[in-house]
């Protein structure tokens, strides 16, 4: 049987390590589940969501150089978007802020939205990561020229 990317199946759980469970499927197959693919929210421990020999259910998503790689999370429903009090989204309606004046009362000058704008799209991990190793240059690069600044001044006043 010829697996392809979106197949449901049934298996056991043969081994838990800290990165992933490899998980035996039918015709003496094996596949992966990565640690990022067992739940929906972070998972800091796989044990807390798997035990060996536990029958699980998976979802292949991709087949790389004889590699099964799966999948538990894409199986489960997407969890409800919490909306707290405290919220970005929930924060002008709740208690004024955004509005101008302290009171709450809407400003002047600015004319009422006709349609809500839709929320923007989650970024992907890709995207988290490029953008946290953009800001991490930017900072290493300015800590590295104050200190270098700093090198020279030093350098330039000392006598030989």
């Amino acid at each position: 049987m010829e697996l392809t990317v979106g197949d449901i199946l049934e298996g056991k759980v043969k081994t838990i390590t800290n990165f992933g469970a490899f998980i035996a499927l039918p015709e003496n197959r094996t596949g992966m589940v990565h640690i990022s693919e067992v739940a929906n929210a972070y998972v800091s421990d796989i044990h807390q969501h798997l035990t060996e020999g536990q029958d699980v259910k998976v979802m292949v998503i991709g087949t790389d150089n004889g590699k099964i790689n799966l999948s538990i999370k894409r199986l489960e429903p997407k969890p409800a978007r919490e909306t707290s009090g405290n919220s970005p989204r929930n924060f002008r309606k709740n208690s004024g802020g955004f509005s101008g004046h302290r009171d709450g009362a809407p400003s002047q000058n600015r004319p009422a939205r006709s349609a809500p704008v839709p929320p923007a799209a989650p970024k992907t991990a890709d995207q988290l990561f490029e953008e946290k190793l953009k800001q991490f240059m930017t900072e290493s690069d300015s800590k590295i020229s104050s200190i270098r600044q700093y090198s020279d001044h030093r350098t330039k006043n000392r006598r030989r």
